[in-house]
């Protein structure tokens, strides 16, 4: 169909749990075409699974709900469209609950929702036809394992959203489709766009990137806060998406917060991998867009490009992982190495050994500063972290061996309590199938009016495929005066989780400080800097379009955010520690405050 306008897109939630408000403000701070809603962390499938044991019939994201109670009605008069992967486990459940709550509120809108993503009683069968479900990440088979999953969802793509919207859905329910997918499929429905229009859908993908995450596009979590005129109660991002697949990113005018280069940016290199970002519609490749500043909150993107995805889906699968327990104790003022081996050599002893769990995490937090000015800043915390599938083991065995050594440990002891209650905890296991297999269905007041095979219309190369082309160095800057300064001095960074990885985008405020950032951060460098990953798999992509580069580091986070013992479970800080470290930078680029443009 054609459009005289852009495709006002906004974003109404960026996890579940965000701001309820969001829906009520998007509406009423200006026009508006669709909302659009991302609520399904990885961890979020797990939660919705222990809803559900208690609850049956939800295991979906029930603020949903009261976030359409305050709007559905406004946006059926101005026939803004709603599209959301709030249905989680059960996206009949909430479709059928939100109608119950349009009829109490004397609407009758059509209500879509879409499945097809739930495998997790087909796996036996793939197993058995040779799909050895082997993890992404460690290549390790989920045979091996011999687990009983929880939960297996495929992440679709936005080919039954389209069909949703075309069958006359007012509010579009999914489950696990891929966090762009809400975005991807109310623009090819808008614009007509066929499922080859390979540039056209990259650029769908790259606002429902930039949209997904809501807050953390208008500044939240944004490395230069102090930059921000209005940092509290930030509005949240909107995309004008134009039949090419370009895009301006805004927000309300009057709203807090910021839309800028460097906000995009940050948005941009969050959770991402190689530049050839994969989604089951198409590989957009983040490499080739350009981003330009327009002023008074509007940053244009533009010459994306794309190619045909792969004729693999992913599938999170999560299962039991055991049972776990933390002990963490309280080291204060001097000899802080001698007293954390102390307590460890104690902790065990009173528990039979360290070889009587599964596995055994220690860390020493040093938080503690020499001669500090109060007790709490002398104090260090040892956190030593207990697994094992024997819960007893692992709760009051473990409690009682370290609760009776309170009075025999190093001077000036103290600890959190010990639960005798072991908590459960579970692994996110990531793998491939082929599209082939999966079809999402979509039906319109409860009845089915189509199907569609997930397979793509033409498939690209296996991922492993993709690599990036670095840009040489221009300058040499062996012998330029130095300062010793933090690193966040001239770049920002956002990181975040990806399965048992971590990604660290940082990018640069200027092409100077990006020509030296490109030659000096290596990967050898980041394992100094970064010393939990000295001994891990780092991969490093360079993205000169942006001024970024982009580390994953491999494994950091184990098994998952769920079974993690990493303190920052998600990496959402490992960004800012990289930024905080001291090293010798060229004095000329100290100047720099701002994110400059671009060539």
């Amino acid at each position: 169909m054609s459009r005289s306008a852009p495709l006002r897109v906004a974003n109404i939630s960026g996890y579940w749990g965000d701001r309820l408000g969001v829906a009520r403000e998007m509406v009423e701070g200006g026009p508006v075409d669709v909302l659009t809603g991302d609520y399904l962390a990885e961890l979020t499938m797990l939660l919705l699974y222990k809803t559900r044991q208690r609850r049956p019939d939800e295991g979906y994201a029930r603020t949903f709900l009261t976030q359409m109670e305050m709007v559905l009605g406004t946006c059926l008069d101005r026939g803004i469209r709603v599209v959301v992967n709030a249905g989680g486990l059960n996206p009949a459940g909430l479709a059928h609950d939100l109608g119950t709550l349009a009829t109490s509120l004397g609407l009758a809108p059509s209500i879509a929702h879409v499945e097809g993503d739930n495998v997790l009683d087909r796996l036996s069968d793939f197993m058995g036809s040779g799909i050895t479900l082997d993890n992404i990440d460690t290549g390790e088979s989920l045979a091996q394992r011999e687990v009983e999953p929880l939960t297996a969802n495929v992440y679709l793509g936005a080919w039954g959203i389209v069909d949703a919207l075309h069958a006359g859905a007012d509010v579009v329910i999914c489950p696990r489709v891929t966090d762009a997918s809400v975005v991807v499929g109310p623009a090819a429905w808008a614009y007509g766009w066929a499922r080859d229009d390979w540039d056209k859908l990259a650029g769908a993908v790259l606002a429902g990137h930039i949209l997904e995450c809501g807050a953390q596009t208008t500044g939240g979590n944004y490395s230069f806060f102090q930059e921000i005129k209005q940092p509290l109660h930030p509005g949240y991002p909107i995309a004008e998406i134009d039949e090419d697949g370009s895009f301006v990113v805004t927000k309300h005018p009057g709203t807090g917060g910021e839309v800028s280069l460097g906000t995009v940016t940050a948005q941009l290199l969050y959770e991402i991998d190689r530049p050839a970002y994969l989604n089951p519609d198409v590989i957009t490749h983040f490499d080739s867009v350009e981003v330009r500043d327009e002023g008074n909150d509007r940053v244009r993107l533009s010459g994306q490009r794309g190619s045909a995805p792969t004729d693999q889906l992913k599938v999170c699968i999560n299962f039991q992982g055991g049972f776990r327990n933390t002990y963490a104790c309280m080291l204060t003022g001097l000899d802080i190495e001698q007293k954390a081996a102390f307590a460890t050599d104690a902790v065990f002893a009173a528990v039979g050994g360290r070889e009587n769990f599964e596995e055994v995490d220690v860390r020493l937090v040093r938080s503690d500063h020499e001669d500090a000015a109060t007790n709490a800043e002398a104090t260090a915390r040892l956190l030593i972290t207990v697994k094992d599938h024997d819960a007893d083991k692992v709760g009051k065995r473990f409690a009682a061996g370290v609760n009776g050594i309170g009075l025999a440990l190093y001077p000036g002891s103290y600890n959190d309590v010990v639960a005798a209650q072991a908590n459960e905890f579970a692994v996110m296991w990531p793998a491939l199938i082929p599209a082939e297999l999966i079809t999402q269905r979509v039906f319109v007041a409860g009845e089915e009016v189509g199907a569609l095979n997930c397979a793509p219309a033409a498939a690209g190369p296996p991922a492993g495929n993709f690599t990036s082309s670095a840009v040489g160095p221009q300058r040499d800057w062996s012998e330029v005066p130095t300062s010793v300064e933090a690193l966040g001095r001239i770049m920002g960074a956002r990181s975040g989780d990806k399965g048992g990885n971590a990604n660290i985008g940082v990018w640069a405020r200027s092409d100077e400080s990006y020509d030296w950032l490109r030659q000096y951060l290596t990967v050898e460098k980041v394992r100094e800097l970064i010393p939990e990953a000295t001994d891990l798999v780092i991969d490093r992509y360079d993205l000169a379009n942006l001024r970024a580069l982009n580390f994953v580091v491999r494994g950091i986070l184990g098994e998952g955010v769920a079974a993690s013992t990493r303190p920052d479970a998600q990496a959402k800080s490992l960004g800012e520690y990289l930024r905080s470290r001291r090293v010798p930078i060229p004095t000329e680029l100290l100047d720099v405050t701002k994110d400059g443009p671009r060539p």
